[in-house]
């Protein structure tokens, strides 16, 4: 018989387990919009908050651990929007320090042996940019690639041959000297005193970044036209290197620091101190603000140091990066599964400032959530002015116990978003009342809902006008309708001048109305900044072309709650259109896959709602297609009916969402997991954990040419025999 004990470590077993499988998923996703697709939607501190935590679960329950979790990986799978590069080693992250403390830890890490043979460190500044690596063949550019997922990373070769810093061509000076043998250093022999041997093949690496006045100007530039504004000058390097123009690039106004030889030893060099010493004479650029320390104490106080300066200089910096000196204790010390033992990164605290709350605004969003937004006296912080911070919900007010008037401590958490830490409550003032969210919409005053099992509150009326801005951008963005150029300015403007009030009056605009659309702006001569008569073109015909979308990407763009991008096209599929949808019983559309009553429950008073079907109506007149009948999709027999294909790693001749809607059109099942019930994994190149789970549960694998096989044909796969 299991007893408490077991019952409860059973338990907690459980929860944690569970709570670690939601933590590697959210993870997951993080990783890749940050590496992948240079979109983060939180900040690098909330981001390793997150893997802290999941490392804590780990540790303290170790059969928790999996192969692909991400505590035991680097970075995510390079997009497939540039050709893939595999590196020439491993490009490994670091472990952070997040205080002296932890870096005092690392150091006792190390050991007491280490430190007592007179282990000198380096000290580099940690550039906020772009981690870059660059191949030189015959001492000529032959390769730039960015990191990705450290092994595999995109060819990003003719954008950096932009970029000045970026020698094309190695300094002759900086040849070994032939006939040195391999562990001689380049700097023990004078250059003049002996030939130089032909160049080896070499790889350096780096950050490419963006330098702050560089950043100010682009967002100046991307104002004036009407474009929105980067959120930071580490994720403007990172798209500025993935243009698919180079002279994009080229005037983006780039620079690169370069801080490592992967093969050092080619070179002669014994230490990271002299690789920094060849790279600046092969013609690299190399941080001035670098100091090999030769005690632990010099390494404190250079990170201090630096704590003081950070906003004075001309980039960012968001840490210090402290390696051992020496190559040969670099190789006793060797590697953990994601990181060098003999390096890591001292993370700045985020800077701290006090300032006053002068109002708790509320605001409303897209699907009717009610959120508190903190409006302050403007402060100085991280380098930039903020006033307002988001705080999240009711309860999280409550739990900081916020009033107006109260003297509050902010900051940018990862040094991006701002962030209210905490109130001041010996400089609170006399009467200052507890918050409390109102009981009405403050945009149109129709009642508050607070479901008993959520946190966030909602305005229940669907016509509310200050979800109409987010509705709208909803409609125009990826996933939905999908119309190019319609971003959240100038929809903001077509609001304004009342040209846009629900999502079809965008099938009534005209070019010649969106080209004289005022975008609230003066040029420098004091006209205002208009569309113009191009960027209008290009905009009414990607509105046009928006009206033959497929259902799901109609029923999608329509926000209706709990309704995402994979059960409309559940729902598209069986229902084949609206005006069948709207006949349909709530019990009917519970019964479709992956519906079940409470989406159900939603899409039914979604659609018999009348201010709702009016709008769907006028989408209907205006030339909107509301049904897939008749699609070629429709033509084709659901062969693959039945069936459920995972695509892992790159392939040639589709991109992942190409592949996915050509199996879809035969009536098969796109998985974004490996189980048993899986019929078959389609392996592009470098494909990684997926891979791996397949073949552990015997699920066929198919290649590319098997996919195009399957696309080309619509019949199943026929496995190879064992």
């Amino acid at each position: 018989m299991t007893g408490p004990t077991d019952m409860g470590a059973s338990s907690g077993l459980s929860e944690a387990a569970a709570r670690a499988a939601a933590l590697r998923t959210e993870i997951e996703r993080h990783a890749y919009r940050y590496y992948a697709l240079d979109a983060p939607e939180i900040s690098d501190e909330a981001y390793d908050a997150l893997v802290r935590e999941l490392e804590g679960i780990e540790a303290a329950y170790p059969s928790l651990v999996t192969a692909d979790s991400p505590t035991q990986r680097v970075g995510a799978p390079p997009s497939t929007a540039f050709a893939p590069v595999k590196h020439a080693a491993r490009m490994y992250s670091l472990d952070n320090a997040m205080s002296i403390d932890e870096l005092d830890a690392w150091f006792e890490r190390l050991g007491p042996d280490v430190l007592e043979r007179g282990c000198a460190f380096v000290a580099e500044l940690k550039i906020d940019g772009s981690a870059l690596a660059l191949t030189y063949q015959n001492g000529s550019l032959l390769r730039a690639a960015t990191r990705g997922d450290g092994v595999t990373g995109e060819d990003i070769t003719v954008n950096i041959r932009a970029v000045k810093s970026v020698p094309l061509r190695l300094r002759d000076e900086a040849r070994p000297i032939a006939g040195a043998p391999p562990q001689e250093s380049l700097f023990d022999v004078e250059p003049d005193e002996a030939p130089r041997a032909s160049w080896p093949r070499i790889e350096v690496r780096g950050e490419v970044y963006m330098p702050k006045a560089s950043f100010e100007r682009l967002n100046a530039d991307q104002d004036e036209a009407g474009l929105s504004a980067f959120a930071n000058p580490r994720n403007a390097a990172a798209g500025s290197v993935r243009q698919k123009d180079p002279a994009v690039t080229a005037s983006r106004d780039l620079a690169t620091f370069i801080y490592q030889v992967t093969e050092p030893r080619s070179l002669g060099l014994k230490s990271q101190s002299e690789s920094l010493a060849w790279l600046r004479t092969a013609g690299f650029r190399v941080n001035p603000d670098i100091e090999v320390c030769d005690t632990m104490e010099r390494v404190r106080a250079f990170c201090l140091r630096q704590i003081e300066r950070r906003h004075d200089l001309p980039y960012e910096i968001d840490g210090v990066v402290i390696k051992v000196d020496s190559f040969a204790l670099q190789d006793e010390l060797g590697f953990t599964a994601k990181a060098p033992r003999w390096a890591i990164a001292f993370k700045f605290p985020p800077e701290e400032k006090t300032t006053v709350l002068r109002e708790i605004r509320v605001q409303v969003g897209r699907t009717g959530a009610l959120t508190p937004l903190a409006e302050f006296d403007p402060v100085l912080v991280a380098g930039s002015t903020i006033a307002r911070a988001t705080l999240h919900n009711e309860d999280e007010v409550r739990r900081k116990d916020l009033r107006v008037g109260d003297t509050i401590i902010v900051r940018k958490a990862g040094d991006v978003i701002p962030e209210v830490v905490a109130p001041v409550v010996g400089l609170r003032p006399e009467g200052a009342e507890p918050w409390s969210l109102p009981d009405t919409c403050p945009s149109c005053g129709g009642p508050v809902w607070r479901p008993e099992d959520e946190v966030v509150a909602r305005c229940t009326n669907v016509a509310c006008p200050a979800q109409r801005w987010e509705r709208l951008g909803h409609w125009a963005g990826r996933g939905a309708l999908d119309i190019e150029g319609l971003g959240y300015e100038i929809i903001g403007r077509l609001i304004e001048t009342g040209l846009l009030c629900d999502v079809s009056d965008f099938y009534t605009l005209t070019p010649e109305a969106l080209a004289e659309l005022d975008l609230g702006r003066l040029k420098k001569d004091g006209t205002p900044v208009r569309l113009g008569p191009v960027v209008a073109a290009k905009v009414f015909a990607n509105i046009e072309a928006s009206k033959d979308r497929p259902l799901a990407r109609t029923l999608f763009g329509l926000g209706i709650r709990h309704v995402g991008s994979t059960v409309s096209e559940q729902v598209a599929a069986a229902f084949r259109s609206l005006d069948a949808l709207r006949e349909a019983s709530e019990e009917q559309i519970a019964s479709v896959e992956g519906v079940g009553p409470a989406i159900a429950s939603s899409v039914s008073a979604f659609l018999g709602n009348p201010d709702n079907v009016e709008v769907i109506e006028r989408l209907r007149r205006l030339g909107v297609r509301l049904s897939d009948e008749g699609r070629i999709a429709e033509a084709r027999p659901a062969t693959l009916a039945g069936l459920t294909f995972v695509l892992t790693g790159g392939l040639e001749r589709y991109t992942r969402d190409e592949a996915t809607a050509q199996l879809k059109e035969w009536g098969a099942k796109v998985s974004g997991s490996v189980s048993a019930k899986t019929s078959f994994v389609v392996a592009g190149t470098d494909a990684g954990s997926k891979l791996a789970r397949a073949l552990e549960l015997g699920v066929p694998v198919l290649d590319e040419a098997a996919l195009v096989r399957t696309v080309e044909t619509g019949q199943p796969p026929v496995p190879e025999a064992s």
